[in-house]
Order: structure tokens, then C-alpha cells, then sequence
């Protein structure tokens, strides 16, 4: 009991480190030049506390349930050798896990025009089918940059035919599906699959997963984007009047039931699921499927207070910012302050622990969870920036994809193949609920105080997000290739004098 409140306990620390930079800003911003109402700021205020706690159980819950059974089916199927079998498993758990998706719900509520379960549906089908893709690509191992190359040339030729006033929603869609609930799942899938596998490429190709499935919903959107017209395609925000502290609480816990409900639905089709290969076929011992149940219950409360936090906390108070910031006489400064929140609030996205922490676990500490959330972090912020230009200028969206794309997609033939899986991966990570709740609503609230047209404008800022750490990531593996190719040209002399003196420090470990 001790051990896991101290676990309860570091993880509490690790989400009010992430979230606290965020609300510094937000307030730094709020009592000098930005005009944040008092009742917005004080929603906010009360959304970081459920975000900090929501967080801190939902990871929690991740380690505990979501990962394990992941690598336990990811396992199982892959044991079976039936590609069809594994086809057809992949595309039903893309499917359901999809629907469960918190990030996704947050951006389909926002698109109004078009149906909220049409919406989530159709990307559900998307990210079914390529998962199905990307499980049979990492059996049949077959080199993840050429599949990456094809699907993404395919993606822009068959954009040149779709709605224009519709790429940025199809985009930011295949950002918004790989979030807090898909990312554990799917990465420990793929961990399943691989530890069947006894090569040399088997850690390597359980990465790569999500950067396939960010794929499919971009397709599936785009298709139908060709049957419904997305103009004017955004919900209204409200700041409700908050008098008193019980008039504070009593918003939040108005919404609780809501979100209750989202998350029991999310999570049940997984449950079930898993349920019923355990009757069939798993037959887990009960003390590991107690917990399992454990996890899930940690992941259920993490969920309902973490969407509660951002969505009633945060959401407006985005808005807000967006609209008081673009309203300024020198409403370039938009640009630098939103790069500055990109930096940190990408530290705040749940799955994005679960990334870092499976990547560290998997390279052996090659790639350290400091390495990954600095490159994310600058790939975020870098996002956060080039939306907020598009924003000002009202530039398509085009004019950063294409060259974006286009270097994320050359570079895999310089870095070590590892670093351009992780790489596709940590973009569809990086774009979670928290960017849905509070990036999207701050580039909004920009375009609407600019006058811009919010659907071209202001819907694509998922879709940098996604993009930009496909490049960074690859980036820090160049560096450590060329570190790496240094440290072998070093004298052996040298070498062995430093492994004298560093053998001390490192105590047990060196042993």
C-alpha cells in the first residue's frame, strides 16, 4: 500500500510540473496586457487542479491496465500466424479504441456542420483499416519509410481533389485520433507484437504503429468532406457569470455527469473485449486480472477529471486569449506568446508520458524521456508558432505541409530507423485532448478577432502539431548518429581512460 501511494505521489508531482508552467503563463498573461475575465481565470485555475489530478490517475491507470493488455492481445494475435486473423482483430480494435478517443470527441463537437457520431465514425474506419496495415507491416517486417513515403504521396495527389475548406479539419483529424486513450493501447500492441518476433528489428518495428494510423482518418475525412460542407464549421464559446465559489463548482459539476458518461462509453468496448478473449481464450490468473480492473478504474477517474479540467477550465479561457491577444495594436506578439505555451503545454498532454517512458524503456536509456520531451517541446512550440502566422497572414495551410512533409519524409534515409518510427509516432502523441481543448480554441478565438475565416484559419493547428515533431524527433536521432559515429573514431586509449573514470560514478549499474 505504501509503495503504491508513493508511486500516487510521484505521479501527482509529475503532472503539477507539467501543468504548472502553463498556468503561470496564462496568468503572467491574464495580469499584465490580456484582460482575462475573473471568471474565466478562475475556471482556469480550477481546471488545472482536475488536470493535474486527472492526469496523474490516468497514467496511472495506463501503466497499471491499459498497457499490460495491450502487449497481452498484441501477443496473443500475432501467436495465431493468421494474417487474415490478425487483419481483421487490428481493424475491429482500431475501430473501438477510436470511438474511446477523448481528443477526437473535443474536435468533432467543435466541427458543427457535420454530425459528431458520422464524424468519429468515419475516422474510426480510417484508423481500423491502418491498423490492420500497420500490424501486418510489422510481421511481415517490411521497411516502415517506404510505406510512410507512398501513403503520404498518395494522401497530398488525392488532397488536390478534395474540398479545400475541408484539409484543414481532414488533417487535424489524424492528429486528434492518436490521443490520451488510443497512444498506451496501440504502442502496447505493438510491444505484443514484436516480443513474438525474435530478430534483431523487432524493438524497432514495435514503434510506428500510430504514425500509420494517423494516416487512415485524414483519407476517410477527406472523402467525406466531398459529401458535407464544413463552412462555418465551429461551435460558439461561453464564459458563464461566476459569482460565488459555489457557482464555480456547481459548472464543473455540472458537466460531470457528461463526461462520465463519454469515458464509461469509451472504455467499455475495450473492457469487453478484453473480456471476452479472457473467457475464450486468455485465461488470465485472477490476481493479475484484479489488477488489471484496478487500472482501469484509476484510468476511468483519471479521464472524467482530466476532460472535465480541460474542457470547462480551459477551453474558454483559450478562446479568450486568442481573441484578447489578436485584438492588441501589435497583434504579432500572438506568435511569440503562443510559441512559448506550445513549449510547455505539450508536457501536459497524458499520453505523451506514456510515449516518453516506452521509449526510454525499449532503447535501453539510449533515448531518455529528457531527450524526447526537449524535442517535443521545441516541435510543439515551432507548431504553436507557424499556426499563429497563419492565423495573422491567412496563408494555406499547404504552404507549411508540403515542405514540412517533405522533409520529415527524407529524412528516414539519414537516421537510424528507430528514430523515424518514433519520430511518426510522437506526432500523432503530441496532439491530444489538451491541444483540442485549448490550442484550437486559442487560434480560433485569434482568427475571429482577426476577422480570418476560422474553418481555413484556425482549423489545421492539430495537424502542425502532428507535423512538426516528425521532423525534431529525426533531428535528435541525426545528432545522436553523428555523436555516435564521433565516439567510434575516438582512440581505443581514450575510450577505455573514460570508462576508468566514469565506472565510479555510475556505482551499481557499472558492476
Amino acid at each position: 500500500m505504501r509503495l503504491k501511494n508513493q508511486v500516487l505521489k510521484d505521479k501527482l508531482r509529475e503532472s503539477l510540473g507539467a501543468v504548472l508552467p502553463v498556468a503561470i503563463i496564462v496568468f503572467v498573461l491574464a495580469f499584465s496586457f490580456v484582460p482575462l475575465p475573473v471568471d474565466a481565470a478562475m475556471m482556469f485555475l480550477t481546471g488545472a487542479i482536475f488536470l493535474v489530478v486527472g492526469m496523474a490517475l490516468f497514467t496511472l491507470g495506463a501503466e497499471i491496465a491499459m498497457t499490460p493488455m495491450g502487449e497481452i492481445l498484441g501477443a496473443y494475435i500475432t501467436k495465431k500466424r493468421n494474417l487474415f486473423f490478425l487483419a481483421l482483430m487490428a481493424l475491429i480494435l482500431g475501430f473501438i479504441i477510436t470511438i474511446s478517443e477523448p481528443g477526437l470527441q473535443v474536435l468533432a463537437e467543435q466541427v458543427a456542420t457535420i454530425p459528431t457520431i458520422v464524424l468519429i465514425g468515419t475516422v474510426a474506419v480510417g484508423v481500423g483499416v491502418f491498423l490492420a496495415i500497420a500490424f501486418l507491416r510489422t510481421v511481415l517486417q517490411l521497411p516502415l519509410r517506404y510505406i510512410l513515403i507512398g501513403f503520404y504521396l498518395f494522401l497530398f495527389i488525392f488532397a488536390y481533389f478534395a474540398p479545400n475548406e475541408f484539409l484543414p479539419i481532414a488533417f487535424d483529424s489524424g492528429g486528434a485520433t492518436t490521443g490520451a486513450m488510443t497512444v498506451p493501447f496501440i504502442m502496447a500492441l505493438g510491444v505484443g507484437i514484436s516480443s513474438v518476433r525474435s530478430d534483431s528489428t523487432a524493438e524497432t518495428d514495435s514503434f510506428g504503429l500510430i504514425g500509420i494510423c494517423s494516416i487512415g482518418p485524414i483519407l476517410t475525412v477527406m472523402i467525406l468532406g466531398m459529401i458535407f460542407s464544413p463552412e462555418g464549421s465551429f461551435s460558439p464559446f461561453y464564459v458563464p457569470v461566476i459569482a460565488t465559489t459555489d457557482m464555480l463548482f456547481a459548472e464543473f459539476l455540472r458537466s460531470l455527469p457528461q463526461y462520465l458518461f463519454e469515458v464509461m462509453l469509451a472504455l467499455s468496448p475495450i473492457a469487453i473485449f478484453f473480456l471476452v478473449f479472457q473467457l475464450l481464450a486468455l485465461r488470465l490468473p485472477i490476481q493479475q486480472l484484479l489488477r488489471i480492473s484496478i487500472g482501469l478504474v484509476y484510468t476511468f477517474v483519471g479521464l472524467v477529471l482530466f476532460l472535465v479540467g480541460a474542457n470547462v477550465g480551459f477551453l474558454p479561457a483559450g478562446n479568450l486569449l486568442g481573441e484578447f491577444l489578436s485584438g492588441l495594436q501589435f497583434n504579432w506578439i500572438l506568435i511569440p506568446i503562443a510559441m512559448v505555451i506550445g513549449y510547455f503545454i505539450i508536457r501536459a498532454e497524458p499520453a505523451v508520458f506514456v510515449l516518453n517512458k516506452q521509449v526510454a524503456e525499449i532503447t535501453e536509456g539510449a533515448v531518455s524521456q529528457k531527450a524526447m520531451g526537449l524535442s517535443l517541446s521545441i516541435g510543439v512550440s515551432l507548431a504553436l508558432g507557424l499556426s499563429m502566422l497563419r492565423v495573422v497572414t491567412g496563408i494555406s495551410i499547404f504552404w507549411i505541409l508540403i515542405p514540412g512533409y517533405a522533409i520529415a519524409l527524407i529524412l528516414p534515409f539519414f537516421v537510424p530507423s528507430i528514430f523515424t518510427s518514433i519520430a511518426f509516432d510522437s506526432g500523432g502523441v503530441a496532439s491530444g485532448p489538451l491541444t483540442s481543448a485549448f490550442l484550437l480554441p486559442l487560434a480560433m478565438g485569434a482568427s475571429i478577432a482577426l476577422g480570418g475565416n476560422v474553418v481555413l484559419d484556425a482549423f489545421g493547428v492539430i495537424a502542425m502539431v502532428a507535423l512538426t515533431p516528425l521532423v525534431t524527433i529525426q533531428i535528435l536521432g541525426l545528432y545522436c548518429k553523428i555523436k555516435d559515429e564521433r565516439m567510434a573514431k575516438v582512440p581505443e586509449a581514450e575510450v577505455m581512460d573514460i570508462e576508468i573514470i566514469t565506472l565510479p560514478i555510475d556505482d551499481g549499474e557499472a558492476e
